[in-house]
């Protein structure tokens, strides 16, 4: 059947519209914003002043900016480990086949329809309180009153205290997208990995794992778009604007395009362009190398 060319040109002009004025107008903005000097992010594009890559030059010769870049490396990585094995761990139990799986998965999930705010100040007031906060009291029932007179919010231990409270946060999300890929694998591979005599660590290595490998994939590039954004966390421990101990590259942007901070002197808004333009470097970059070295072509469910 000869397809009707001007019915699929129809449905397709609104959409196509609409990504061209939602998504790729603002980026391909961004990155020239990045090159030159900008009073206002509202200012038209004729008190403009071009700088080249001087924005560039300026935030990798700035210890602030490096220092939100070793914090977000620091959440990535060490927070990227924690939350994908727990995740992983809760979602090979949860598809187990035990008894309650719905109500384990909803406890474990509910974080995430909490806003962050709220959570977050959770965490500050009824957790990490010094005087009456929840982990504080488990210390004290454990006999370990030193360690319960702690100031986890102190500059030595509040960036610790933050990457806890939000790999917490974020265990229930990854879980999800775990055990979705964990479903899709047919229980008869595991009823003959049985009779061939392999234990449940053995299924779990040779035959999830490897199956599971577009989904880490997914897993991680989900965390890595997450964290890049990451701000509200940031901001709502800070004691200060800017605390070093917390600061993150989105933070620093913020206080770079509207001006926050007693250390902010002038506001640049093709100077915060380029630090998001950075950022999506970082997860672009970080995709390329999931593709490049986790493969899973060759693997059928």
């Amino acid at each position: 059947m000869k397809k009707n060319k001007g019915m699929i040109i129809g449905f397709l002009t609104p959409a196509v519209l609409i990504f061209l004025a939602v998504f790729f107008y603002p980026i391909v903005r961004t990155v020239v914003m990045s090159f030159f000097k900008i009073d206002s992010v509202t200012d038209s594009m004729d008190l403009w002043k071009f700088v080249g890559i001087e924005n560039y030059q300026k935030l990798f010769a700035t210890d602030i900016f490096r220092t939100s870049m070793v914090n977000i490396g620091k959440i990535w990585l060490l927070g990227g480990i924690v939350v994908m094995t727990v995740s992983l761990l809760f979602a090979v139990i949860l598809t187990s086949g035990i008894r309650g799986k719905k109500v384990f998965r909803a406890i474990i999930y509910l974080p995430n329809i909490v806003s962050a705010v709220a959570l977050a100040t959770m965490w500050l007031q009824y957790v990490y309180s010094p005087k009456f906060g929840l982990l504080k009291n488990v210390l004290d029932a454990l006999g370990l009153h030193e360690l319960a007179k702690t100031q986890w919010t102190a500059p030595d231990h509040v960036f610790w205290a933050l990457l806890f409270a939000y790999c917490f946060g974020m265990i229930g999300y990854h879980m999800l997208i775990w055990m979705s890929g964990i479903e899709r694998i047919s229980p008869d591979f595991y009823e003959a990995a049985t009779l061939d005599g392999a234990n449940k660590f053995n299924q779990f290595r040779y035959m999830t794992l490897p199956l599971l490998k577009g989904v880490f994939k997914t897993n991680i590039t989900m965390w890595s778009v997450s964290t890049a954004g990451f701000f509200v966390w940031s901001q709502l421990f800070s004691s200060v604007t800017a605390n070093k101990a917390t600061i993150v590259p989105v933070q620093y942007m913020y206080s770079q395009i509207f001006g926050a901070g007693n250390a902010v002197t002038e506001r640049n808004a093709g100077y915060g362009a380029a630090i998001g333009i950075i950022l999506c470097i970082c997860v672009v970059l970080i995709f390329t190398i999931c593709n490049a070295f986790i493969k899973d072509d060759d693997l059928e469910f």
